[in-house]
């Protein structure tokens, strides 16, 4: 599970830098879970990112 069904969140790039400053490459995943979300008066299982899933308890 790579991006968020709701906001379209995917994985940032970047480097690891160690200490002798060498860059190798990395990626910061999001924090995607399997979770139930209303459409439409229906309740579907979506990938969902953990910072929509806040806002999405906000608007219940």
């Amino acid at each position: 599970m790579a991006k968020c069904q709701v906001c379209g969140r995917g994985p940032q790039f970047g480097h690891n830098v160690s200490h002798s400053m060498r860059h190798t490459k990395r990626r910061w995943n999001v924090n995607v879970q399997r979770t139930k979300v209303m459409v439409d008066g229906k309740q579907q299982s979506k990938a969902v990112c953990t910072s929509c899933i806040k806002t999405l308890n906000k608007t219940r």
